[in-house]
């Protein structure tokens, strides 16, 4: 992956915005407040640019309104808008929009894609290495990918959100067409004080190479992820108020997590410096795959694969996470064997050295999650050996 330079922020994109469903009206009626939209995205892997095309976003106050109901009030951008979303990493946003919409939580969001036809495409991944290929976003082009959201407009008042685009866990190459499918993978997230709800630091410049991500996760999954900037430095954000581990992972190399660091609404969380930045030991790799299949039928299920590495005396961390090929259910992670690092978050600490937690050394939990069936775990040892592992869904 190619690492871009984050130290300007993206353009504002300025557009305007309608009334769909429900209706809207000025922010000034009573009983109206407003919800200024932005985008963002977690790291890519393998890709110089992910292009996607925004022609609406649409809320609602129902999280099972199907997009014919009444009630939608909808921001349209006019012309559609084109967003390079790598270059949207380490805290940087693009803003959308500002929707007037009438008072009450909202939770639903649809992101309407714009078809691709013509030059140049709406929606494109270009492929470090190689050329610019189609994404082909059938369900986002229709109704639009639903996105949960909890998110409340008081009177006369803004609600700032961001959407949370995850290039990486959204695209996928279907077998060996040479198709790439975007199954959108988006978190509504709440703006925060601008002065805090954030971590920040600095990875030696050595992990650029190869790509490196870090990520801010609570119970094992990832609440932000971003890959850090030219300079090594990264910012997660926004991140709400709480505890959160931060797991740091590259390729041939040793994880690492940093565990109970704070945030806070007044300040950023500092974990590193240019002198002293967050390392992470070389190890080797095995591969674990397998595919996740549909018994009983020819259907591949919408599947998603994580790594969970269960560190002694916790915590539990996920490593990686895809999403099945569509055309045949495989998955395939290359992971590291060494021993993952971990160290305690101190306030006054100015550099961390990771402790190796070698019983944990190249040991696996893999989870296979389909919507609306029980999640299948499985554990897997790459001491000695890839590890197959195929998981079947009764549907």
């Amino acid at each position: 992956m190619k690492l871009l330079s984050m130290t300007s922020l993206a353009a504002a994109l300025s557009l305007t915005a309608c009334g769909g469903g429900g209706g809207t009206a000025p922010a000034t009626v009573s009983g109206m407040g407003s919800a200024r939209i932005s985008i963002t995205d977690a790291p890519a892997c393998g890709y110089e640019q992910v292009n996607v095309t925004v022609e609406k976003v649409r809320v609602h106050q129902s999280d099972t309104a199907a997009d014919t109901d009444g009630g939608w009030s909808e921001l349209a951008l006019s012309p559609p808008r084109r967003i390079d979303l790598l270059a949207l990493q380490n805290g940087v946003l693009a803003e959308l929009g500002t929707l007037p919409l009438p008072t009450g939580t909202y939770t639903q969001v649809r992101l309407v894609l714009a078809a691709n036809s013509g030059a140049p495409l709406a929606n494109s991944a270009l492929l470090t290495g190689g050329g610019e290929v189609e994404l082909k976003t059938p369900s986002a082009q229709q109704s639009g990918s639903k996105i949960k959201a909890n998110f409340t407009v008081g009177t006369t008042q803004v609600a700032d959100l961001v959407l949370d685009f995850d290039a990486c866990k959204s695209i996928v190459k279907a077998g060996n067409s040479g198709q790439y499918l975007l199954k959108p993978v988006i978190a509504a997230i709440p703006v925060f004080a601008a002065a805090g709800n954030a971590i920040q630091g600095f990875v030696d410049p050595a992990l650029l190479v190869g790509g490196v991500t870090v990520s801010a996760q609570s119970a094992g999954f990832a609440v932000k992820s971003t890959a850090p900037d030219a300079s090594g430095k990264f910012v997660l954000s926004p991140v709400a108020v709480g505890s959160y581990d931060v797991v740091l992972t590259a390729p041939g190399r040793a994880s690492a997590v940093i565990t109970a660091v704070p945030v806070i609404d007044t300040a950023r969380t500092t974990l590193a410096s240019t002198a002293t930045p967050l390392a992470l030991v070389a190890s080797s790799t095995r591969v674990a795959s397998g595919a996740a299949t549909t018994s009983g039928s020819t259907v591949i299920p919408e599947a998603t694969l994580r790594v969970i590495h269960k560190l002694g005396g916790g915590p539990n961390v996920e490593i990686a996470s895809l999403q099945v090929d569509p055309s045949n259910g495989n998955y395939s992670f290359t992971l590291p064997t060494g021993a993952p690092g971990k160290a305690a978050y101190a306030a006054s600490a100015t550099s961390y050295t990771f402790t190796p937690d070698a019983p944990a050394a190249a040991k696996y939990t893999l989870e296979a999650v389909v919507p609306g069936k029980p999640t299948q775990p499985a554990d897997i040892d790459l001491t000695s050996a890839d590890a197959v592992k195929n998981f079947s869904f009764a549907i």
